[in-house]
């Protein structure tokens, strides 16, 4: 039979682009991968992608894919895991070549490769590194769905409100624009057929309008959908509860809920140990207050499982407990 969860995305095709998000180790990149799964089983081709640092994609489907671009691991689905030390590596050579094209320059001064390397180390600018490589995925459109495994929430929001994270790699190419100032007469005396201030003009121009393009995917209801997972767990249910009115803040569609690692009530009529015991009678208080707080938002309970997902016969197993017999 069908799931909640296998209904939304039958009755909703146009939404391509789905979001598991949550704090770390609540099953958000085993959702991501089991979706991205029952989505190839129904002939679509699925890219399923990791930002975070401690991604577990690689773990998941037992392959080494950290930094290797889109991996195929069955007919009709790809894996990717970013690097975000590479993108920074390569954001570096992109600026370093910007300038000596700008300037006609033969090598980058020294005071502009210190910049260059310190801007490199700042906290913004892996953001803004990691971000970029998540607009060159979705923008591209080589795929019928995107499954995007978020970073835990804590850094979350920083994917999703873009243009706050594109201010501060923006505040950075005006600086190094000021910088280069006193390079202006070496310029001047270099024809070019187009003055310096068009070609930066041109490069915001470009950034604002990647920006705006996944803004507009990543924040529309129609196209993506975004899914929490919690756990029965007091402090795990006002943590979501927290983050899901930020996420309203920043306009991004909340489509459900996914609980995972519910034990089976079933366990309390046999001899179990008194711990096992307590824990199924405060998951049931929980659970309670779960469907008190979301109701009818709750698209799929799964249970605890005996071992972890890994290999396509557990994330299988998974995909079943999420979706059923349902047909996307």
């Amino acid at each position: 039979m069908a799931t909640a969860l296998a209904k939304l995305l039958r009755e909703n095709p146009e939404r391509r682009y789905i979001m598991f998000g949550g704090k770390g180790g609540l099953g958000k990149t085993t959702f991501s991968a089991a979706t991205a799964y029952w989505l190839a089983r129904q002939g679509y081709k699925v890219l399923v992608f990791s930002v975070d640092p401690q991604a577990s994609l690689s773990d998941i489907f037992q392959r080494d894919i950290f930094g290797k671009g889109p991996v195929e691991i069955m007919p009709n689905l790809w894996a990717q895991e970013i690097d975000a030390d590479r993108r920074i590596k390569e954001y570096q050579e992109e600026i370093r070549r910007k300038i000596l094209d700008m300037y006609g320059l033969d090598q980058v001064p020294p005071e502009i490769e210190d910049y260059i390397q310190a801007a490199s180390a700042e906290p913004a600018m892996e953001e803004s590194a990691i971000f970029d490589a998540v607009v060159d995925i979705v923008v591209e459109g080589r795929y019928d769905y995107y499954i995007y495994d978020l970073v835990p929430l804590g850094h979350a929001l920083y994917y999703l409100s873009m243009a706050k994270v594109y201010d501060e790699w923006i505040t950075k190419i005006t600086k190094l624009r000021e910088e280069m100032r006193e390079y202006e007469e070496m310029v001047a005396r270099i024809r070019r057929q187009q003055t310096e201030e068009d070609r930066i003009l041109e490069e915001l121009q470009y950034i604002r309008q990647r920006i705006n393009m996944s803004s507009s995917i990543l924040t529309d209801s129609r196209r993506t959908a975004f899914f929490f997972v919690l756990i029965p767990e007091e402090l795990v249910i006002l943590d979501t509860l927290k983050a899901a009115e930020l996420f309203r803040r920043f306009d991004v569609p909340i489509s459900g809920y996914v609980v995972n690692r519910v034990l089976p009530t079933e366990l309390l009529g046999q001899d179990i140990p008194e711990y096992l015991r307590n824990r199924i009678e405060m998951q049931r208080r929980h659970l309670e207050e779960i469907r008190a707080r979301f109701g009818d938002q709750v698209l799929a309970y799964v249970p605890e499982l005996e071992r972890d997902v890994t290999g396509l016969d557990m994330i299988a197993r998974v995909a079943e407990l999420l979706f059923g017999n349902g047909k996307a």
